[in-house]
């Protein structure tokens, strides 16, 4: 997120200030604008928060620099001024690449700090610790500017979130939420747990589905090249020579002409599909089709469906607290499963009837229709007896349980199916190759004659 000072003037000439965050500098004008609008205001200033190289001393001291985020070089220099030292330098740095932290980096973050609360240890010495320890550049400022304004009494959800960009929505609302709930620990305990989930079922599916899709793509890229450039150089010959090829042959050397013909449209074919295909899914409307289909992918779709509904649980479980209060930990609940359709079923069909119409949590989440019957029975017996938070935490850790142990079968499934159509291609290759050298002319004489015939030519 990119931090904004703006300076305005009300209609009787007296001058206020604000701050506020977006996500890009056209968003951020466009904000301060609407609120300028909104309250009669005239923009007279818009500074965006950047990073200043400073260099210092202090009495004979050696000079030390350093790096600062602030609205302006003045900024920088009157707040060293005050700290007693002597301005050498303040220039603004040319680029500035954050780019965001590993999710590992987040996770040990969450986890440490969980553990240290834990041990009863205040907030402000745990951020302390960890901004010393961390490695990355990023992480390591992020958490410099958060502890710099909570001592300053800044609001820690709205601290949180002026930094979605580094930790992510969902683990910045938890993060921010857990300082005001009198239950830190409990929260930042299952954010970790969040996160780990999250990040290994990514590298599970990714075994399953983007390294396997990636091996046959240079597979394929691989088998091209040979039929369109390798192979030919060898065929030709036979067909200089006029020799009669065998059937493999005949075929593979027909296609290594069409490929050479038809190269751009080939390449087309290669780079058009993937590119529609994100453009569609970065789209509202293709992101929510996709989120849908998604669901429905045989043996894939089953998994990934009962994965969203766990982390779904795991949330709910940590923000629950009684049924009066159960709209917002559902809508959280909701947002934090990352499926456009789930989220849309649950907070426009099932959070309306509980709201509108006072129906009980079972009924509206059956309604919504992304939940399993499993999990709709259990919820039921535990909206009956009372303890649905617990419930809760059961289903998301049965459904934890079964889907490591699908998704590591999957896996191994996945890779023998690709090294069966490996050892598949390179048989063909291999009869291909073998079926060439098989090839010879009818007899000597006639080569040459056909030879001589066609230099004559």
């Amino acid at each position: 997120m990119i931090e904004f000072k703006f300076t305005a003037e009300k209609l009787n000439g007296q001058l206020i200030s604000g701050t506020l965050s977006a996500k890009s500098v056209s968003e951020g004008k466009r904000k301060i604008y609407r609120l300028a609008d909104k309250n009669q205001l005239k923009v007279k200033n818009i500074e965006k928060k950047s990073s200043y190289l400073y260099r210092v001393r202090r009495g004979k001291e050696k000079a030390i620099s350093g790096e600062q985020k602030a609205y302006s070089k003045k900024e920088v220099e009157e707040a060293l001024t005050r700290l007693g030292f002597r301005v050498l330098s303040v220039n603004k740095k040319l680029f500035e690449f954050n780019f965001k932290p590993p999710t590992t980096e987040i996770v040990t973050f969450v986890k440490i700090s969980a553990e240290l609360l834990e041990q009863k240890l205040p907030y402000s010495e745990i951020l302390t610790l960890l901004i010393n320890d961390t490695q990355n550049k990023t992480l390591k400022e992020t958490l410099r500017e958060i502890n710099n304004e909570l001592k300053k009494g800044a609001d820690s959800e709205v601290t949180f979130l002026k930094y979605q960009g580094v930790f992510g929505k969902f683990t910045a609302y938890m993060l921010g939420l857990a300082a005001k709930s009198g239950n830190m620990t409990e929260i930042y305990k299952a954010t970790a747990k969040f996160l780990e989930r999250t990040q290994e079922f990514k590298k599970s599916l990714r075994s399953a589905l983007i390294t396997p899709a990636i091996t046959l793509l240079v597979l394929f890229a691989a088998v091209l090249f040979y039929v369109a450039y390798i192979f030919p150089e060898t065929a030709k010959l036979f067909v200089k020579f006029d020799i009669p090829l065998p059937p493999m042959t005949k075929f593979t050397l027909k296609m290594s002409d069409f490929l050479s013909d038809n190269t751009i449209l080939v390449c087309l074919l290669f780079i058009i599909p993937p590119v529609l295909f994100w453009q569609i899914a970065r789209s509202k409307k293709g992101g929510y089709i996709l989120s849908k289909y998604m669901l429905k992918i045989p043996m894939v779709g089953s998994l990934i469906h009962k994965t969203l509904i766990e982390v779904f649980c795991r949330v709910f479980y940590t923000l629950y607290s009684g049924s009066a209060e159960s709209i917002e930990p559902i809508r959280i609940a909701a947002e934090a499963v990352g499926n456009k359709y789930f989220e849309e079923r649950i907070k426009n069909v099932a959070i309306p009837l509980m709201v509108k119409k006072g129906t009980g949590i079972t009924e509206a989440f059956a309604a919504s229709g992304v939940f399993t019957e499993t999990f709709l029975s259990r919820l039921h017996s535990g909206e009956e007896t009372g303890t649905i938070k617990n419930t809760a935490l059961q289903i998301a850790n049965y459904y934890e349980s079964e889907t490591v142990y699908k998704l590591k079968n999957l896996v191994e499934m996945v890779q023998v199916f690709i090294a069966m159509i490996i050892m598949i291609v390179m048989i063909l290759l291999t009869l291909v190759s073998s079926e060439t050298a098989t090839i010879h002319p009818k007899s000597p004489g006639m080569a040459a004659s056909t030879y001589i015939e066609r230099t004559i030519a």
